[in-house]
């Protein structure tokens, strides 16, 4: 269909690979197994750094070559100082607090994601955002849109009792 030779395409698909690992990030430590100790305490902490605001905790939780990915926006974040000032002044920025809903996506750890209303406590949909980890850290977030929140049972809101 391709009118390729056998040996071009070969060739094509080693050129990718080494393509494709010259570009994985320098530290590849396997990620922890699902629902172990170690993903559950880093899933826990991420919560709790998120839900009172502390910055500080989730950058400390990132690899130094994090990627933070928003598929809706042009570009990638890389390093932890760009993802540092991207959740300081973006993320969290206005005094933004949030509540996250622990569930997963593609195996990996995931949240549904709420802004809380300051006036009344609701929480509202903010999207969803999947991890991606190494070791005892975090090496990617991707964050999506509200639009995926329905194929995993999550709610739009969050009373302020949740």
């Amino acid at each position: 269909m391709l009118e390729s030779s056998a040996e071009s395409v070969s060739s094509a698909l080693r050129h990718a690979r080494a393509s494709v690992h010259k570009r994985l990030p320098s530290r590849a430590d396997p990620p922890p197994a699902a629902n172990s100790a170690i993903e559950r305490e880093l899933v826990d902490r991420l919560t709790r750094a998120y839900e009172i605001g502390d910055v500080d905790a989730v950058v400390a939780m990132l690899t130094d070559d994090v990627v933070v990915t928003t598929p809706l926006a042009p570009g990638n974040y890389e390093g932890r100082e760009i993802a540092g000032r991207v959740l300081r002044s973006v993320v969290f920025g206005e005094g933004r607090t949030y509540r996250l809903i622990a569930t997963r996506a593609n195996g990996q750890p995931a949240f549904g994601v709420y802004v809380r209303d300051r006036v009344t406590d609701v929480a509202r949909a903010n999207g969803m955002l999947v991890l991606t980890l190494a070791g005892s850290e975090i090496s990617a977030m991707t964050r999506f849109d509200n639009s995926v929140l329905p194929l995993f049972g999550l709610p739009r809101t969050l009373p302020d009792h949740v």
